[in-house]
């Protein structure tokens, strides 16, 4: 059943897409495994699930002091991922008294992440969109593991931009600005479709784009606790679908 929008919709110019766990998987799972893949590869003494632990704490640190939310002029100078996750890789071998390599942790981060599965209907919704209206990804990510990530897709997108591209992370304006730039298009002609209440739906509306939230099931346990999600810090989403599928059937129903 296609999803009821909070409003009317009026058909887009284009639709862009975030990518990780919107297009692509990328579960807990796949972290554990690629860290297992790091322990070994370092010789270290821990496991993959207890190196992804301490790493993770600096990790989400990173995310939430990467922007300063009540005034984007006073956010710190931009880091790209490779960059903070050597740095967050370097406390945690200090921490632990390791000499294991920090650079070359991060640089596995990213190979892994080059090549993440898409969702089973991925390929199927995007196929079918594309043939009607002009596609665009919007991601906080580099562009080292963002751009081969997508060229497993075989769909043109009429715009590819990075958080390393455009020297921001969502939530910022200023990432979203460098989207509609690309696409050359109005923000209330743009659907915007992404995983994340707070980066992709509260951004995404709040620069003017039509924000809509993929739910997907198990979304809540997976999302609990993480950067930007406290009470009344996020807009709600225009429509919520529960997966790709949906997008094409909301699609359908615009006039």
């Amino acid at each position: 059943m296609t999803p009821k929008p909070a409003r009317p919709l009026s058909r887009p110019k284009a639709i862009a897409f975030d990518c990780y766990r919107t297009l692509f998987q990328n579960d807990p799972a796949d972290w554990e495994r690629m860290f297992g893949e790091i322990c070994r590869t370092q010789k270290l003494s821990i496991s993959g699930p207890e190196l992804w632990e301490r790493w993770k704490k600096y990790e989400v640190n990173f995310r939430a002091t990467r922007l300063n939310l009540d005034d984007m002029a006073k956010s710190p100078p931009f880091k790209s991922y490779r960059q903070a996750w050597s740095e967050c890789f370097e406390r945690v071998f200090a921490d632990t008294g390791s000499k294991a390599d920090a650079a070359q942790s991060s640089e596995m981060c990213i190979r892994h992440l080059a090549t993440r599965p898409a969702f089973p209907e991925t390929l199927s919704a995007l196929t079918g969109l594309a043939s009607r209206v002009p596609l665009a990804v919007l991601s906080n990510a580099d562009e080292d593991f963002l751009r081969p990530c997508l060229r497993q897709l075989p769909v043109k997108f009429k715009a590819i931009v990075s958080s390393e591209s455009a020297e921001w992370y969502k939530p910022a304006p200023g990432v979203f600005d460098s989207l509609l730039r690309g696409l050359k298009a109005a923000p209330s002609d743009v659907w915007y479709v992404g995983d994340h209440l707070h980066e992709d739906v509260h951004g995404s509306a709040s620069a003017g784009m039509v924000a809509v939230w993929v739910n997907r099931p198990g979304a809540g346990a997976y999302y609990a606790g993480q950067v930007g999600l406290s009470a009344g810090r996020h807009i709600e989403p225009h429509v919520e679908i529960s997966d790709l599928k949906d997008l094409v059937g909301l699609l359908d129903g615009v006039p």
